[in-house]
This record gives structure tokens, C-alpha cells and sequence, in this order.
């Protein structure tokens, strides 16, 4: 029975690939992103994390990094709307409006105060420095 395909993924990734007009999309615009479509790139040094992240199409300053220990969140706020011009009377405007996030977890704690982020060309670049351990390593005498 283990061996059995899930009915959920079988169907879902038939429909996403083969059928997708059977789902509702946006009326204008392409689709929010979904937390996977974040996709993220970590490399380690012993010092430090760095994280690609690609989030094209998002202003950075809706773009939010938050940090808790060894926890990392991205989020990013998108908004679509439509433009005219001075001399077109609008009708009927669409827009809409979302939000997507993502966390991971590292290996160690990182240095909150050190931490460094830039956005250039849809690729947000977070240089994150490991906490370093106080006192480095002490032996317990043993009772």
C-alpha cells in the first residue's frame, strides 16, 4: 500500500500542468507566488550564511527579513494594478493585492546586528554571520 501514489499530488500536479484552465486565475497579472516558487540558494562559510533569494518584481521596500535566533523569515508584499493615462477615462480598474512568505532554519544562531541584506535585479543577497559562542569551549570538571 506504501507504494501507492497519493490522489492528491497525482490529480493536482495532472491539473496544474495539463488543465490549468479548469482553476480560477487573477483577472489580470500572473498569480500570487507561492512560498516554494521563493527560491532560495545557502552556502556556508565557517564565519557566516550567505542566502539567495529571488523575489523578482518586488519593490524592496516590501520586502521584509526577519531574523529570530537561527530562524530566517522572508516576506514579500506584491501589488498589481493597472496604469492609465492623463487623457483615458478609467472604467473599471483591477487590482490585487497578497503577500508570500518563507522561513527556514539554519544550523547556528546568527548575529542579528552584523547581518546585512541588498536587492539588486530580483536576487535578494542576506550576508548573515554566525553568533560566536562565548568563551569558545570549557571543560566541566567532573565531581
Amino acid at each position: 500500500m506504501n507504494a501507492l501514489l497519493s490522489r492528491g499530488s497525482l490529480f493536482d500536479d495532472f491539473f496544474r500542468d495539463v488543465g490549468p484552465a479548469f482553476y480560477i486565475k487573477p483577472l489580470h497579472g500572473d498569480p500570487l507566488p507561492t512560498p516554494t516558487q521563493i527560491k532560495v540558494d545557502v552556502s556556508e562559510t565557517p564565519q557566516q550564511y550567505t542566502v539567495q533569494a529571488e523575489i523578482p518584481g518586488v519593490p524592496k521596500e516590501d520586502i521584509h527579513v526577519s531574523m529570530e535566533g537561527n530562524l530566517v523569515t522572508l516576506r514579500a508584499e506584491i501589488k498589481q494594478q493597472d496604469s492609465t493615462n492623463s487623457d483615458e477615462k478609467v472604467l473599471r480598474s483591477e487590482r490585487y493585492f497578497g503577500a508570500v512568505s518563507r522561513s527556514f532554519q539554519l544550523a547556528a544562531d546568527i548575529d542579528q546586528t552584523k547581518a546585512k541584506a541588498k536587492y539588486e535585479n530580483g536576487i535578494l543577497t542576506l550576508t548573515l554571520p554566525k553568533k560566536q559562542a562565548v568563551g569558545g569551549s570549557q571543560r566541566l570538571a567532573i565531581e
